[in-house]
């Protein structure tokens, strides 16, 4: 029970944290650097409890490199869909309106650049699958411990920075969903590309971690 709480708390606090500085600042370094802080300190609170997953595309792509249970995952998405809407809701107390969440989106919605539903769910199949990668290959080896958050959190800006301009970046079907469904509308007819796109984009991943990436065990 600890780490599926854990997982809970942990999706509440980078819908909450992170999410409201993209809402509040509204800058893409300020925004990137959120988002990625907010891994990085919870690798390092509830990394040694849950593994630190607070992502359901991270779930996933452990089970397809065969790292975790389908029941076991399924679970851990449970809790982390639970943590980012208690996330949202508290962003919406803290800011006094369920108007602007920092749901992901594209096209017109996005003011910066025009993008469509496919160029939107390319990017985030690409991000999702640079992030859960690298997120695979760094918890590989236990010798990797005391970097592996800060790699983690690391490459979760890098990806923010690239995917901002086209999407908001979501890479987190949790963190899409949960904003999405309390602000309603637009957000929440686009919300299906942020749960399809990360989803495939988590089960290339687990793939080509468990064809090309992972050691095979050498026999005695």
């Amino acid at each position: 029970m600890k780490k599926y709480i854990a997982e809970g708390v942990g999706t509440m606090l980078l819908t909450l944290i992170a999410c409201g500085v993209a809402v509040i600042v509204g800058n893409i370094i300020t925004s990137s650097l959120a988002f990625g802080l907010v891994i990085v300190a919870a690798a390092y609170s509830i990394g040694n409890v849950s593994g630190c997953h607070i992502n359901p595309a991270v779930s996933i792509s452990m089970v397809v490199a065969g790292k975790m249970e389908v029941k076991e995952c399924i679970k851990y998405i449970i809790s982390q869909i639970i943590g980012a809407l208690f996330g949202s809701l508290l962003l919406a107390l803290c800011l006094g309106s369920f108007k602007e969440l920092g749901a992901n989106s594209y096209g017109t919605m996005l003011g910066t650049t025009e993008v469509n539903m496919w160029i939107a769910l390319l990017v985030e199949v690409i991000l999702t699958f640079i992030f859960t990668t690298t997120i695979l290959g760094v918890t590989d080896k236990k010798e990797n411990g005391h970097v592996t958050g800060i790699v983690i959190g690391l490459t979760l800006i890098l990806v923010h920075l690239f995917g901002i301009p086209f999407t908001g970046t979501s890479v987190n079907p949790a963190r899409s969903l949960a904003p999405a469904i309390l602000q309603g509308g637009n957000a929440l007819k686009q919300v299906w590309v942020f749960i399809v796109a990360p989803c495939a984009g988590a089960i290339l991943s687990g793939l080509f971690y468990r064809f090309v990436l992972k050691e095979e065990k050498k026999s005695k």
